[in-house]
């Protein structure tokens, strides 16, 4: 077994790198408020053909020494040379960075090679090939299958790929069906599949954002849960509202079917998934209990 291995529940939040002084504020903001609930660890993204490489790097060390939190950072392969990703591996590894989250991405705007590497086994391959069991290696996983993909089961067996290349742990594409995350679970294991499956959850907080989102990663939108979205209109305090409620029944009902944990796109916002853990109760006592487990 690698190191790290998991056998409690673990929550995480995601950010993106800042690129206005702006956005550096309210990033500074929600990541302090977050901070507070004592989550496992956070994860930075990474651009496009690793077109935010510095920012990410500064985001992940400065989460890290401001909160005394774990940063994850994105890393991505497609369009990006070898000798590049070999360079930010030795940055984040002489840093103390030992977590990180590894996808294939995509390609830059106006660009057409993808690259030495095109898919997440093999960048997970050349991971453990250049650090060996140094990092902590998640891999995307996507309970309504990949956009890209051809079929149910070559999204399988693509998953299966990253896992046998040495992930050691999965985060799901967000979703709002709680038994599509059961059922892909379900076949990951009669494949051999055994390491963790983190939900990855999306609170719901701008409509016109959520459809752009869902329409470039292929999570699809119960009918039921747009109609209502679009009765709202233009009243953010309500859509916040109705997000909340529907996205903390998602994730009770998703804990109560035992799932590893709970990943939070937070969209460098706090609001939505402070309300959504506490309406879960994930308090105090579970925050000091992941803090004396990550310390042993």
């Amino acid at each position: 077994m690698r190191p790290h291995a998991r056998d409690r529940q673990v929550f995480s939040f995601e950010f993106f790198p800042p690129r206005t002084p702006e956005a550096v504020g309210k990033l500074e903001v929600a990541r302090d408020r977050l901070a507070a609930l004592r989550p496992d660890y956070f994860s930075v993204t990474f651009g496009a053909g690793g077109s935010t490489r510095e920012r990410t790097f500064e985001t992940v060390v400065e989460i890290r020494d401001k909160t005394g939190i774990p940063a994850a950072p994105h890393v991505s392969c497609i369009g990006y040379p070898t000798q590049a990703l070999r360079d930010v591996l030795a940055t984040y590894r002489s840093a103390g960075i030992d977590r990180i989250v590894a996808l294939r991405g995509d390609l830059p705007s106006g660009t057409s090679s993808y690259g030495e590497l095109r898919y997440a086994n093999e960048l997970v391959e050349f991971i453990r090939r250049e650090t060996g069991d140094h990092f902590f290696i998640e891999v995307a996983a996507y309970p309504e299958f990949h956009p890209q993909a051809p079929g149910a089961e070559a999204d399988l067996f693509n998953f299966k790929r990253k896992v046998d290349a040495g992930a050691d742990s999965a985060i799901t594409q967000y979703f709002y069906n709680v038994d599509a995350y059961s059922r892909f679970v379900e076949a990951s294991r009669r494949l051999g599949i055994d390491i963790p499956i983190v939900p990855g959850v999306m609170p719901i907080i701008n409509c016109t954002q959520l459809l752009r989102f869902s329409d470039a990663c292929g999570a699809e939108i119960p009918r039921w849960i747009l109609k209502r979205l679009r009765d709202f209109g233009d009243d953010r305090v309500a859509i916040r509202d109705f997000g909340v409620d529907v996205t903390t029944e998602l994730c009770r009902q998703l804990l109560e079917r035992g799932a590893p944990g709970l990943h939070f796109y937070a969209m460098n916002q706090a609001e939505a998934s402070i309300a959504i853990w506490r309406n879960l109760g994930i308090g105090a006592a579970d925050a000091q209990s992941r803090v004396a487990v990550s310390a042993a």
